[in-house]
């Protein structure tokens, strides 16, 4: 077992990066492929194929070392292996593979003069006299486990922690007793944020370096729809409703907070609506009843949301006497409104997100 590969898929993955570097180099005239040699990982040398090409000025070789993930801290750990076989042979030249390289792991490879394939098709072979490089090939392989892992609802409590406070830095227990959760999830959401160079290790503590890389991957990770919706329909405007809802939760007692374009009109306020969306604990019945809703399939301007994890609530701050969720919360909610939802979570994002963040 090596970098959680059996030895069959193991063998097929070798076989596709042969195939891979053969189409990369198949378009220069003067550059032959003349024999690969694949490496039982025995020795320690950590490189998984060696490959011969001639050229006109003579023989190089290939070092091409393979891992399931191309993140930046995992290209970072493993340049200096590559270096070292690169070293043992006079014309040589080290090559990370992986089945996706992102345009930041490409920039550190090609800043540490170092080829990079991966097996979408993009590729950086800078050597002696070639020059191949093919860029912006999609992510067909989409590390489906570890994006599970990191926006599943408990560690999704961490980030939206991380994210309401991205200049703090954090001790690991602080950070779980604020986001509600154990040390062993914030442990496992700092291992997937450090892989992507979006967390530092400062002396006092973590912090978060990149927000908005975080914000952008979780907005295609997540939908509103994870949430229990119920629509109804109120004779009254969704200002008036959203007044008689905050009326109505703080006498009885009721957690809500005001999400989507009800959350945006409050936070920016160029925002027109014309259905109110909140999200309620489980009192919906109670609240459709003392408003005066009417339950549709249709028509709805009224959506009463159950959440689908408490954590949605995280952060949630009064506005104009009406509680609305967390301004990441409110952009997440947006960005599944499509048009003009998307529209003014951009508008939140560049207008108030940001300059919280500075």
């Amino acid at each position: 077992m090596k970098d959680g590969f059996t030895v069959k898929t193991e063998n097929n993955t070798i076989e596709r990066i042969e195939a891979t570097l053969r189409e990369s180099i198949s378009g220069v005239p003067f550059v032959e492929l003349d024999q690969t040699q694949r490496e039982p990982d025995t020795s320690g040398s950590q490189t998984d194929l060696k490959a011969w090409l001639d050229l006109p000025d003579g023989e190089w070789i290939l070092l091409l070392q393979f891992k399931s993930s191309g993140q930046p801290r995992i290209v970072r750990n493993a340049m200096p292996q590559i270096r070292r076989q690169v070293r043992q042979f006079p014309r040589a030249y080290g090559v990370f593979v992986a089945p996706y390289i992102s345009p930041a792991s490409a920039k550190v490879l090609a800043e540490n003069n170092m080829g990079y394939l991966d097996l979408a098709g993009n590729c950086l072979l800078n050597f002696g006299t070639v020059y191949i490089s093919k860029e912006g090939k999609t992510n067909p392989f989409t590390e489906k486990r570890d994006l599970r892992s990191l926006y599943a609802p408990k560690a999704a409590r961490v980030i939206r922690v991380l994210l309401s406070n991205p200049t703090r830095i954090w001790r690991t227990k602080a950070l779980a007793d604020e986001a509600g959760v154990s040390l062993g999830q914030v442990a496992n959401v700092k291992k997937l944020l450090e892989d992507r160079e979006w967390l530092s290790k400062e002396r006092e503590g973590l912090k978060l370096v990149k927000p908005e890389a975080l914000l952008t991957e979780w907005v295609g990770e997540y939908s509103y729809r994870k949430n229990e919706i119920r629509q109804y329909y109120s004779l009254k405007t969704p200002s008036d409703f959203e007044a008689d809802l905050t009326e109505v939760c703080l006498k009885e007692n009721i957690c809500y907070a005001l999400t989507g374009f009800s959350g945006a009109a409050r936070l920016a306020p160029f925002v027109r609506y014309q259905r109110a969306m909140a999200y309620v604990a489980d009192e919906r019945d109670q609240l459709a009843e003392l408003l005066d809703l009417k339950e549709v399939d249709s028509g709805a301007n009224v959506w009463l949301m159950t959440p689908y994890d408490e954590g949605v609530f995280y952060g949630s701050s009064k506005v104009d006497s009406a509680c609305v969720a967390a301004l990441v919360q409110v952009y997440l909610d947006l960005q599944g409104l499509r048009g003009r939802g998307e529209e003014a979570a951009e508008y939140l994002l560049r207008e108030v997100i940001k300059k919280e963040w500075c």
